[in-house]
């Protein structure tokens, strides 16, 4: 549940039911996958799959900033690559903006698509002098940066703005990217991709019961887990956020963020009846933090909220890349990648969605070069040590130690026949029993209590308390049981 479960995009329902043939395969519905089907629409022959419902994986829980102003990451990809690859960054920021502002008017798009002035601060007093740096770079590319104090109570000893940035509402934004495309496609929702099998001039891709055969796949979901199995893991590791929407007196009609970990980040949303803050923060590499009620707690703390004004708490998480930029472009044959926006997926979302489009199109994009999701540098070989002690803290931590004190006596572990098993026991008595076992990659599952979620801290799988997947990579269930203690 978050904030734009509000709006649901209204759509046919369409669940593919048949083995059909494609030109061009969009695996996944968000901000990414639809935008591409967008500019793709004059095509023939192309359709669009999701898991799910458009817009309700990754999109849904985004705070849904269009931003450039994002952190201290210049100065991060100047330290991982270089200051013309910072500076190139930057102007392809600004062309998604300019991108998706194009969409919204040609196709007059209702998505509550606002300019607001977007604050960047640093909450530790060692971290004033990153931001500075921070900040001399963007007025050396000519972006018109303002020292002006936060109009927060958040603790800041410095802020910066900007007043070229917006925010907007993604579900109505997809619901009006839907009603452009879809006389010219078909987009069949609740229908997972469970395998990608490449032949000569075409791939066979897999759901529960048919095959689509596409002679060109993108695959624009969260977690591209089809090719490449060590991809991702060696070259990304996963952060998790904390959100909590709760209601105010007024609009502030401003975002910001702080410069650097622990990330404070909030904005306003206003619909037909309330206003509210959309407040984050907490968020960490999820191989060391799995406490749940600990960290929608800070988050409470943190932006002084008051319990009888809060509507919703839920958790986001991004794939944060090796070198600070997404992944986007061709990995091999007619296999295209968009991923790793490292918590910028609005605005990379749609740089994505003209990337790969052009590159389907045959059409040159000045910015396809520094996303290819092939390269590698020599320089970002001194991060494979954390990364690799993420991947295997992730897989190890949980297997070591299950019962963490944090868990109330309403969840336990055992074994059965050889098989660890896991047990949340609801507010009627009723015991959920599953497999403790992801299916993705066999990492342990933690318990959100919370969200009443069991995930999977290696790469962000989760599933309900009766095990049925609700987020990939993985594609299969971990259901074992239900029996009431009544």
């Amino acid at each position: 549940m978050s904030i734009w479960n509000k709006k649901e995009v209204k759509t046919k329902k369409e669940i593919l039911k048949k083995n059909i043939e494609v030109d061009v395969l969009i695996v996944g519905a968000g901000i990414t996958g639809m935008t591409t089907a967008y500019y793709l629409k004059n095509l023939k022959n192309i359709c669009v799959v999701d898991s799910g419902k458009i817009g309700h994986g990754i999109t849904l829980n985004s705070t849904a900033k269009i931003n450039y102003f994002q952190e201290t990451i210049y100065n991060k990809i100047i330290s991982s690559n270089n200051k013309n690859t910072a500076i190139k960054y930057l102007k392809s920021q600004l062309y998604a903006i300019k991108n998706i502002k194009k969409i919204i008017k040609d196709e007059k798009i209702e998505c509550d698509f606002i300019k607001v002035p977007s604050y960047v601060f640093a909450n530790k007093k060692s971290e004033v002098l990153n931001l500075k740096k921070e900040i001399d770079f963007l007025k050396e590319q000519g972006i018109k940066v303002f020292e002006k104090e936060l109009p927060s109570n958040i603790e800041s000893f410095k802020s910066y703005c900007v007043n070229d940035t917006y925010i907007f509402n993604p579900i109505k934004y997809l619901q009006g990217i839907y009603n452009s495309v879809i006389d010219n496609m078909h987009i069949y929702e609740n229908t997972k991709i469970l395998k990608i099998e490449k032949l000569l001039t075409y791939y066979k891709c897999y759901t529960a019961k048919n095959v689509i055969k596409a002679k060109k796949v993108i695959l624009a979901c969260h977690y591209p887990y089809f090719i490449k199995p060590l991809f991702l893991p060696f070259k990304s590791y996963i952060e998790k956020s904390y959100i909590i929407v709760s209601k105010v007196d007024k609009d502030l009609n401003y975002t910001c963020i702080s410069s650097n970990c622990p990330t404070y980040s909030c904005r306003f949303y206003k619909d037909d009846n309330f206003i509210y803050q959309i407040s984050l923060a907490m968020s960490h590499n999820t191989a060391f933090k799995q406490d749940d009620k600990y960290n929608f707690e800070c988050v409470k703390k943190i932006f002084n909220l008051n319990e009888k004004d809060i509507v919703m708490r839920y958790s986001n998480v991004d794939i944060m890349t090796i070198d600070n930029m997404p992944y986007i472009g061709k990995l091999k044959g007619n296999i295209y990648i968009a991923c790793g926006f490292n918590t910028w997926g609005m605005t990379n979302g749609i740089l994505s969605a003209k990337i790969i489009s052009d590159m389907i199109l045959n059409k040159k994009n000045k910015y396809s070069d520094i996303f290819d999701p092939n390269r590698f540098k020599l320089s970002n070989l001194k991060k494979i040590p954390y990364i690799f002690f993420s991947q295997i803290k992730s897989f190890i931590g949980p297997k070591i130690n299950k019962n963490k004190k944090w868990y109330s006596d309403d969840i336990y572990f055992y074994y059965k026949n050889g098989k660890s098993l896991a047990v949340y026991k609801d507010k009627k008595g009723s015991e959920h029993t599953v497999y403790n076992k992801c299916p993705h990659l066999g990492c342990s599952l933690i318990f959100n209590e919370k969200e009443k979620t069991w995930d999977c801290p290696c790469h962000s799988s989760r599933f309900n308390i009766d095990g049925k997947c609700i987020k990939g990579p993985s594609n299969y269930d971990i259901s074992f049981s239900k029996h009431s203690n009544k």
